[in-house]
């Protein structure tokens, strides 16, 4: 018997389909659509920047921390800036690839254990006014990187930013605001963090490393060193302190002085990166033949778990239970570790007793289970800026491995899309029929067509279905 409820045979078929879909148009996605092109295969080359100016403020694709300046309300001097940035895009126009900008990959569909019926691998994209579903021959990956992001006391005011949003407002964008600032992490991500704002004239008070001894390249520290940049070791950040306009100044911990106090106006973490494949994880699979990573995408590697714990140690020392961990849900420390709702929720009595401890007689706390209990990873960031955070703080408390403790899981859309536009999408009259059933299991319910005429009994009868939708 066929189940005329199932969803096999009935997805659509995409609305486009290309040989090979490029998604980033960086340096190495630009020269792949570009080698595939000239190789005689149709090819999409899609980048999300350059990003709307509002989804940069809620630090969407990479943790741009409000220093940005008015130029990234003008989407025109944006297009321009990000052209200029990248003379290969007019080369990859000229070899005749389909090159689609402020256009975001946000959701990765494959069949495999969880999902039998799609016609092919769907990629689904979305710019300012539609989405759509591209069908591919071969996906190439050229995401980039994402930072790791460690909060402290007045981390969440504007000023504190990643080394990846440091870089693209000041390279790609030409709309950063900062005039001068300290670097957490002294590895090579923030030596040549160091080295780019001093080409672009901005100065660097001081990079600020909590071992013993700097974590990156001598050849690099030497050029950080010529520059006249010095690297603090064995230091922590206490607080960042702010006034109306955000980061005025840090304090810095060390073990055998005084507090220090280093005026500033940004503050960039550069404790270290991890490749940005958010499409993979949420879609469940892995890159193989259909699917390839380049670029940064395949060569970050996270940090030694024992150098994040290090970093997520020293930052607690200067901690307080009011220390905001989700910027998004304004989650903080003590309501993360009491496993509470966000302020803005009520917490009757019995809920107000829970606790990471009382979690604990269950079995190991997973960050998706802290997510749905306190909402911490659940905003328009989409847990870039705290899903770090968690993952140390569950380490830290579970007095387990960091490495044993998994990063909370991704789900699609893996960039914020407005719900206006994805409701455009028409369902073709196949997937229309049954929708009813699809939440539930199907011999439970009633359908809706059937409720009200004779067939409805006939339907309990026969089906059992004693629910209706």
């Amino acid at each position: 018997m066929i189940d005329i409820h199932a969803i096999d045979g009935k997805i659509a078929a995409p609305d486009t389909r290309f040989d090979v879909v490029v998604v980033g148009a960086g340096a190495s996605g630009t020269a792949a659509a570009i080698a595939a092109a000239k190789g005689g295969a149709s090819v999409l080359l899609l980048d999300e920047n350059p990003v709307p100016g509002a989804l940069i403020g809620t630090d969407v694709p990479y943790f741009f921390g409000g220093r940005m300046t008015a130029a990234v309300q003008h989407p025109q001097r944006m297009l321009e800036q990000v052209f200029a940035s990248n003379p290969l895009l007019a080369a990859a126009f000229e070899a005749g690839v389909d090159v689609r900008l402020g256009t975001c990959a946000w959701g990765l569909y494959v069949n495999g254990p969880a999902m039998r019926a799609l016609p092919e691998p769907l990629l689904a994209i979305a710019d300012g006014q539609t989405a759509a579903m591209i069908g591919f021959g071969r996906l190439v990956l050229a995401t980039g990187a994402r930072d790791l992001v460690l909060g402290f006391n007045g981390w969440n005011q504007p000023g504190v930013m990643g080394a990846q949003g440091f870089a693209a407002l000041l390279t790609r964008y030409d709309a950063l605001a900062s005039r001068r600032v300290v670097i957490l992490g002294s590895n090579m991500l923030a030596l040549d963090t160091a080295l780019l704002a001093v080409s672009r004239g901005i100065e660097v008070a001081a990079l600020v490393e909590v071992a013993a001894v700097v974590q990156g390249p001598a050849a690099l520290l030497e050029q950080v060193q010529a520059a006249g940049i010095s690297v603090l070791l064995g230091h922590t950040v206490a607080e960042a302190r702010g006034g109306i306009d955000g980061v005025e100044s840090i304090i810095l911990l060390s073990e055998h002085e005084a507090p220090t106090e280093i005026a500033c106006d940004t503050i960039v973490l550069a404790i270290g990166a991890t490749a940005a494949t958010e499409l993979l994880d949420a879609a469940g699979t892995t890159a193989g033949d259909a699917i390839i990573l380049i670029g940064d995408a395949a060569t970050v590697t996270r940090p030694e778990a024992a150098y994040l714990r290090a970093w997520s140690a020293a930052l607690g020392r200067g901690a307080t239970s009011n220390t905001v961990v989700c910027q998004c849900e304004d989650v903080t420390r003590a309501d993360l570790l009491g496993v509470q709702p966000p302020q803005y929720l009520t917490r009757p009595e019995k809920m107000a007793q829970r606790s990471l401890s009382s979690l604990l007689n269950d079995g190991p706390a997973h960050p998706d289970q802290i997510k749905r209990l306190t909402r911490a990873g659940m905003g328009p960031c989409q847990g870039r800026r705290c899903r770090d955070q968690v993952a140390c703080l569950l380490a830290e408390h579970q007095k387990v491995p960091l490495e044993s403790v998994p990063i909370a899981s991704f789900r699609a859309p893996v960039r914020p899309v407005q719900l206006s536009i994805l409701a455009d999408w028409q369902e073709n009259d196949a997937m229309a029929r049954g929708w009813d059933v699809w939440f539930g299991i199907p011999t439970q319910w009633t359908p809706y067509a059937v409720i009200g005429t004779p067939q409805e009994a006939e339907h309990v009868v026969g089906l059992g279905g004693n629910m209706h939708v």
